[in-house]
């Protein structure tokens, strides 16, 4: 018993430690390319409408009701301690630009685009299309990876803006109609307690995030193996991991930027 534990406890370090090394060499050469070549333009702007534009929807319905919900429920608190609801326009922003805006919207993305992303490139990876490119000499990198990659860190910040101010609005909605809280009180609360750091807050995880699902979307779909059945696997794990990152890197990334005062 205690061999099997042993040997599979060796397996899956040896595993993680082989997975880590070929990310790796993957970003390395991301890096590479990114900065010594043209980047493919039609590509990148291609990669952009399939990340971004194409996960407004599933963006704003997430954002609007998770707005609707803070309110409903920051309102009912503050009735039941103040008999008014107060500062629900501030407790929402706070909540949607600093946490959930970001979070959430990273999640979307990862669960959505990261998906696309793992299922193309492993599939072209299953069929021998990134070896043909390889022999058409093209390298896959320049022409799959880093178009990619500037997509997710131009868009997912983009989204995240867009997900904060619907998320402000379906608070704001909820505040007016089953709170009784007039615009004009929700927004002022907003601009008398909210900071630009407050925003940059959640702003600045969302760089972090694009480059994490990313990297990992593209590492599972150039590492996919036994066909369909291998890039369904590989697009369910990618997810999983994705979002278990978002939430891993947000508590470190929040911690050091309350550290420098952001």
């Amino acid at each position: 018993m205690k061999y099997y534990i042993s040997e599979a406890v060796g397996r899956g370090v040896l595993g993680l430690a082989e997975a880590l090394g070929s990310a790796a060499l993957m970003l390395r050469s991301v890096l590479y390319w990114l900065f010594s070549s043209r980047f493919e333009l039609s590509e990148t702007i291609k990669q952009a409408v399939k990340i971004g534009v194409d996960s407004i929807t599933v963006t704003a319905l997430t954002s609007f009701f998770t707005g609707m919900v803070l309110a409903l429920q920051m309102g009912h608190s503050m009735k039941n301690l103040f008999n008014e609801p107060m500062y629900v326009g501030t407790m929402v922003a706070f909540s949607m630009l600093k946490e959930l805006g970001p979070v959430l919207t990273s999640i979307v993305v990862a669960g959505r685009a990261g998906a696309v992303v793992t299922a193309e490139i492993g599939t072209m990876q299953v069929t021998e299309q990134i070896d043909a490119l390889y022999t058409l000499g093209t390298n896959p990198t320049r022409y799959l990876l880093v178009p990619r990659y500037i997509a997710f860190m131009i868009m997912l910040p983009l989204l995240t803006v867009f997900a904060d101010f619907i998320g402000v609005a379906g608070g704001c909605l909820v505040g007016v109609v089953k709170l009784g809280v007039s615009p004009a009180v929700y927004m002022d609360d907003i601009y008398t307690y909210l900071g630009v750091s407050d925003f940059m807050h959640g702003f600045l995880k969302t760089f972090f995030f694009a480059f994490m699902i990313a990297t990992v979307s593209c590492h599972k779909g150039l590492t996919t193996k036994g066909g369909a059945e291998g890039v369904g696997k590989s697009t369910t794990e990618a997810v999983v991991i994705s979002m278990v990152l978002v939430m891993v890197l947000d508590y470190f990334i929040s911690a050091l930027l309350v550290a420098v005062g952001v």
